[in-house]
Order: C-alpha cells, then sequence, then structure tokens
C-alpha cells in the first residue's frame, strides 16, 4: 500500500481550517502532517516537516501563501503548492499561475475540488477550480492574439520563455539564475538573446515589455 500524501494546511481561520481538516480526513491516502495560521510558520514547517503538499491560503499575516509560494520555489523547496482564495479575480489568478504554482482552488469549491487538486498537483499536473475554467479560456485567447500581434515571441526557445517569464515577475538575473539551477551570466546572455528577437532596445526595454505583457506570456 502507498504511503499517504502529506500535507501542510495554511489559514488563518480557525474555523475554515477545522472545514479543511475534514475534507482531508475523508481520504485515506492524504494525511494531515501540520496546520498553522501565519504565512512565515507555514513557510518554516515547510522546510522543517517537508509535507509534499502545502495549502496556502492567499491572505495571511505575516507573508500571505503568494509571498510563501514564490520563496518555496525560489528555494526550490520540494513541496507541490496549492492557493485557496475567495477571490474570483482574473489579475491574482493570473498572477498564480504566472508564478508557477500548480493548484489554485476556491474557498467555497473546497469541499469539491481540494481531494483532487492534492492527487493532481503532487503528481505534477495542474489543478483549477473549474468554476474558473472562463479565466483559463481568456488567457488562451490573449495569448494567441499576443502571438499574432508579435510573432516574434516564437523564435525563442522553451528556456528562453521561461526566463521571460520570470522576468514579468521582476526577478533579477541573479534570482533566476538561483531558481533555474544557472549562473548570472547564463541568464544575462539569455536576456541579451531575448531582447535581440524582439528588437528590443535600452536598458529597461526587455523588463517594461515582460512587465507590461506578463499576463500574456
Amino acid at each position: 500500500m502507498k504511503n499517504p500524501i502529506t500535507v501542510l494546511i495554511a489559514d488563518d481561520h480557525p474555523i475554515f481550517r477545522k472545514g479543511l481538516r475534514e475534507v482531508l480526513s475523508e481520504d485515506s491516502g492524504i494525511r494531515l502532517i501540520a496546520e498553522t495560521g501565519d504565512g512565515l510558520t507555514a513557510l518554516e514547517k515547510i522546510r522543517e516537516l517537508k509535507p509534499q503538499a502545502a495549502i496556502l491560503d492567499l491572505d495571511m499575516p505575516k507573508m500571505n501563501g503568494l509571498e510563501v509560494a514564490k520563496k518555496v520555489l525560489e528555494q526550490k523547496l520540494s513541496v507541490s503548492l496549492v492557493i485557496l482564495t475567495m477571490y474570483k479575480e482574473e489579475r491574482i489568478f493570473n498572477e498564480v499561475i504566472n508564478a508557477g504554482i500548480l493548484g489554485y482552488v476556491l474557498k467555497e469549491n473546497a469541499a469539491s475540488d481540494l481531494l483532487g487538486c492534492i492527487h493532481a498537483v503532487v503528481a505534477g499536473q495542474p489543478f483549477i477550480s473549474p468554476s474558473l475554467s472562463a479565466f483559463l479560456l481568456n488567457r488562451g485567447t490573449r495569448t494567441r492574439a499576443f502571438l499574432e500581434e508579435k510573432p516574434e515571441l516564437q523564435a525563442l526557445t522553451p528556456a528562453e520563455r521561461r526566463i521571460l517569464k520570470l522576468i514579468a515577475q521582476d526577478l533579477t538575473s541573479k534570482e533566476i539564475g538561483d531558481q533555474l539551477g544557472i549562473s548570472f551570466h547564463t541568464v544575462e546572455n539569455h536576456r541579451a538573446n531575448i531582447a535581440g528577437k524582439l528588437n528590443l532596445r535600452g536598458s529597461h526595454s526587455l523588463l517594461k515589455f515582460a512587465y507590461d505583457n506578463k499576463s500574456r506570456l
């Protein structure tokens, strides 16, 4: 028999955490090993306990769920991430997806979506609450239109596309290198190649392009 998936919950509302515990208890293939009410403690417990999945509320004291997730990704901690939110806002949705987080669940759908989400993200698959499917369609439509508007993007390699997305998150070359496990100079070379392929001139033109278009990259 397979070992159960170990899970950490981080949410600052005790009553909601109780509800999440009840949802997780329905699946014998999942085991809750820790819970907390703030983001800073969540990050510490992820480092210490090494859960396979972490469920992070978007709004928490000390560090919000997205800030915790970005630290996890920067530090290459081996944990699959799920963001919980009550907001049906496309801007927030895009920010979560652009950060590279696989799981995104609306709190109102947690009872029906969370278990499937945990199993999906631990297997390396994305899971987004079905009620947010319109946001995904919007992203796809915008991306296709953007590629038609800026066909030079298709000349970028997969590595260059990944770096462009990280530039859009306002990460420095050093931070990008640390996250991808490559040197500062390699990132700088990629940046120069990307700017050249996109016909961008000037020291800040690539950053401005990436930031202005991050929801379409």
